[in-house]
C-alpha cells in the first residue's frame, strides 16, 4: 500500500496576499479557492510538477501564521530557480553549496520558511 503526502497546511494572516505571493511570485498553480462559509476559506496551491500541494486560508489550521519551517522543494537547477524567484521579486538567499545539495532559501510574507534543493550528482 502506498502512503502519499499530498497536502500541507501553511498558516497565513492574509489569504489574498499569501495567494498572490505563492501564485504570482513563486509560480505555484492555483488549484482551488473556495469560501465554504464566513469561517472557512480553502485555497489549494501546487508547485509546478509536484504531487504535493499546500493549503492556505481561513479555518484550515490553528497554527500561528509564519510558524512553519523546513518546507522543502527539490528542483533540477537551483541556479535557474534562484534567477526565476529573484526576477519575480522574491527575497531569496544566494545559492548555498553543501555536500547534500545546493540550496536557496526564502520566506513568504508571514515568515513561513522554504528551501529549494538541487540534489548532488550521484555516481
Amino acid at each position: 500500500m502506498d502512503w502519499k503526502l499530498e497536502l500541507v497546511a501553511v498558516p497565513v494572516s492574509d489569504v489574498d496576499k499569501a495567494k498572490a505571493f505563492y501564485v504570482d511570485q513563486v509560480g505555484f498553480n492555483a488549484d482551488h479557492d473556495h469560501e465554504v462559509s464566513e469561517e472557512i476559506r480553502f485555497v489549494q496551491l501546487t508547485p509546478p510538477g509536484s504531487a504535493c500541494s499546500i493549503c492556505i486560508g481561513r479555518g484550515v489550521t490553528e497554527a500561528e501564521p509564519g510558524s512553519v519551517e523546513g518546507l522543502q522543494i527539490v528542483v533540477s537547477d537551483v541556479h535557474a530557480a534562484h534567477a526565476e524567484l529573484s526576477g519575480r521579486g522574491v527575497d531569496v538567499s544566494e545559492v548555498q553549496e553543501f555536500p547534500w545539495g545546493s540550496f536557496v532559501f526564502f520566506a513568504d510574507p508571514d515568515g513561513n520558511r522554504w528551501a529549494l534543493q538541487q540534489l548532488p550528482k550521484r555516481d
